[in-house]
């Protein structure tokens, strides 16, 4: 060790070197440390007495043990100011949209969630225009809710689509592991839109190192809590894909010789997965922070450790699948829920929302019942053959995810199919909504 300026140290004795992590005997450093080895950005992840382990975000391949460590005294931050509106960023903060740099207030990432005390029960409505969000899975600011998708599933086409349509004044996207396809296409698709002025982007691709993603969720949060609790903004923050974050942090534990849980996945997924989602919240002054992230699934396996533990976390979850009835992702009405949806439907919307929200399920059950019945060869009754109708065109009309429309022609879609298949007495719905909703032209 020897001194290259005050207060300012340089080691020189790596103890050990694995593929993504070093150790150095060292005092004085804090965890979550930016330092450089070699040349390296590298993070404090682990201290036992002396002994201070880093992980190095992009490998440690051709690092020597006598390499040069250098702590920076600082934890990993990002200048905020109103001008990071429209940029694209990476994993540590730095632009990669050939804009300039960025100026501003420097925050610390990867902090504390917000006290209890300041925080409000969610009330207001966001709307996305997709109804199988909206009609039966309402969203509500201050909400944190995961899309549950098999990982051929459109799912950043989904992910654009809420964020173009959402009513929110600033959208967050935190890309992790990206194709520099996917990545091109929200660029583009932002760019086409018109909606840059409102969107704020940190990207890692494929081609970055794995482990830099797991700074993308922390710098996404550190932007949108500068909008929600100083602009007073509501903030949408979309966060794809939670599971190859999940990944990288298996990589960490793993390559640290830590005792793997549960499908290899680390002892402490949880609480770093939920340090992540309880960053949602609503501010008493207006601003807020609603977090909608993808969690891709091994072959549809909901019992997988990441799934499994973000269910808990979480308030609903909402499933694409694709409805080979009309050849398109619809999101799943059976196994998609918001729990927060009471607060905001039939208050914030029409006063038929709920009703009629639950007599559309309940009548494309007794499709899925219909369609069962089918398949093992019994004869259909004549209210089989409606509800089959019935099902497939409220998938066509409302469920699939190329539907935007706002809810009021959501729920009046409804009342049509309700009317074409079904009499009043097979809706169930209380009387005086039939008499106000009911389409006048129809005979049943």
């Amino acid at each position: 060790m020897r001194e290259r300026a005050a207060f300012q140290k340089i080691y020189t004795r790596l103890t050990r070197i694995t593929k993504a992590t070093c150790s150095v005997k060292a005092t004085g450093a804090g965890y979550d440390e930016l330092a450089l080895v070699d040349g390296r950005l590298a993070q404090v992840v682990k201290m036992v007495g002396d002994e201070v382990t880093l992980q190095i975000f992009s490998g440690t391949e051709g690092i020597p043990t006598n390499a040069e460590l250098i702590f920076l005294g600082r934890p990993p931050a990002l200048k905020v100011n109103e001008d990071l509106a429209g940029r694209f960023l990476n994993a540590f903060g730095e632009p990669i949209d050939d804009g300039p740099a960025l100026e501003g207030i420097n925050r610390e990432i990867g902090g504390p969630s917000v006290n209890p005390v300041r925080r409000m029960q969610p009330s207001e409505l966001i709307a996305t225009g997709i109804a199988g969000i909206d009609l039966n899975n309402t969203l509500v600011t201050g909400q944190k809710i995961p899309f549950f998708a098999d990982s051929d599933q459109p799912f950043n086409q989904v992910m654009a689509t809420v964020a173009l349509r959402a009513q929110a004044d600033k959208i967050v996207l935190g890309g992790m592991g990206l194709s520099n396809d996917d990545y091109l296409f929200y660029r583009n698709i932002f760019e086409n839109a018109g909606a840059l002025e409102r969107i704020i982007a940190f990207i890692n691709t494929t081609e970055n190192p794995p482990v830099e993603r797991l700074l993308v969720p922390d710098m996404a949060l550190t932007a949108a809590e500068y909008f929600a609790v100083e602009k007073n903004e509501k903030v949408l923050v979309l966060l794809t894909d939670m599971t190859l974050y999940a990944d990288a942090l298996a990589i960490v534990s793993n390559r640290m010789d830590q005792i793997p849980s549960k499908d290899n996945m680390p002892g402490s997924l949880y609480s770093d997965l939920a340090k992540i989602y309880e960053k949602a919240v609503q501010f008493p002054d207006g601003g807020s922070i609603t977090i909608i992230a993808v969690t891709t699934l091994s072959e549809g396996d909901i019992t997988h450790a990441i799934p499994d533990n973000t269910g808990y976390i979480t308030e609903g979850q909402l499933f694409l699948r694709r409805d080979t009835e009309i050849g398109k992702v619809i999101v799943d009405p059976f196994r998609s829920l918001s729990r927060l949806k009471q607060l905001v439907i039939a208050r914030q919307t029409r006063n038929d929302h709920t009703q009629v929200m639950n007599s559309a399920i309940r009548l494309y059950a007794d499709a899925a019942n219909a369609r069962t019945k089918q398949e093992n060869g019994f004869e259909l009754s004549n209210y089989d053959e409606r509800t089959l109708g019935f099902a497939k065109e409220y998938s066509e009309k409302l469920l699939a995810i190329d539907i935007n429309i706002d809810i009021t022609t959501m729920l009046d879609t409804c009342w049509t199919l309700f009317s074409k298949y079904f009499t009043k007495e097979e809706v169930a719905i209380r009387e005086e909504f039939v008499n106000e909703y009911w389409p006048a032209e129809s005979a049943n």
